[in-house]
């Protein structure tokens, strides 16, 4: 979930972005050497990703994580490791696969005490951590305070898509409060990233999400595009086809 969807010069770097942004993660990660430490880190946390948006290929980014976890040198690379390892253990518990919520807990804990404090991998890790506070834990507070942490080092190194996703977590939260104003304005900065940056399988969840501050007809117009990319993406990201249901004719709303 991070990355700043602008690569520079690196045409392999921009492949890997653009498939990576269309759903195609494992083609993304079968452009990366497997026998280097940072491109198997890369590999391992594509198809992670790809479990978070798909829920499968569990199998294959358990071998590219094991696989990144022995190559890693030095205390970044193995906390960056640590950290792809409590985000998998972390999906499959948010999923419903297998109750890892204890492995996800132990492995960030680990990633916090190799990663130091300003290094850029710190604010992706202090995201995750507020996943787990805010849909293991249930620990709204906790959240904020992470994903607060998490949107201050996304700024001070330059991480759009880390922001997109720190926006979007902390409108959640506002919005659960009541605070529409708050949670749209997030919400829609959250979009405005993803759109910039071409994120095009996180730009589905961003329109239903501002969808759900909105008035109708915008609304509605939100939801109608948040389908559109759905089902061009084929149905990806899952977990979003029950939030883009339409309602059931005769259905009573509100």
């Amino acid at each position: 979930m991070s990355g700043n969807g602008t690569t520079g010069d690196d045409p392999l770097q921009t492949a890997v972005w653009r498939l990576r942004s269309r759903a195609c993660w494992a083609d993304a990660a079968a452009l990366l050497p497997a026998d280097r430490a940072a491109p198997a880190l890369q590999r391992a946390a594509l198809l992670v990703e790809r479990c978070l948006y798909t829920e499968r290929g569990w199998a294959e980014a358990e071998d590219a994580l094991r696989t990144a976890e022995a190559l890693a040198h030095g205390d970044e690379e193995r906390g960056a490791a640590a950290c792809e390892r409590g985000q998998l253990a972390y999906t499959a518990t948010l999923h419903g696969v297998r109750d890892r919520a204890d492995e996800a807990r132990a492995a960030l804990g680990r990633a916090a005490a190799l990663i130091p404090p300003g290094a850029p991998a710190r604010a992706l890790l202090d995201f995750r951590r507020g996943l787990i506070a805010e849909n293991l834990t249930r620990s709204p507070q906790a959240a904020r305070a992470a994903y607060r942490r998490a949107h201050a080092g996304a700024t001070a190194h330059a991480d759009p898509l880390l922001l997109s996703f720190t926006w979007r977590h902390l409108a959640g939260l506002a919005l659960r409060e009541g605070e529409v104003a708050d949670a749209r304005h997030g919400f829609a900065e959250s979009l405005r990233i993803r759109e910039e940056l071409g994120y095009l399988v996180g730009t589905a969840p961003a329109l239903a999400a501002l969808a759900d501050t909105e008035e109708e007809p915008e609304a509605s117009r939100l939801r109608e595009e948040a389908r559109r990319l759905f089902r061009l993406l084929g149905g990806v990201p899952t977990w979003l086809a029950r939030h883009l249901a339409p309602p059931a004719p005769g259905a009573a709303t509100a």
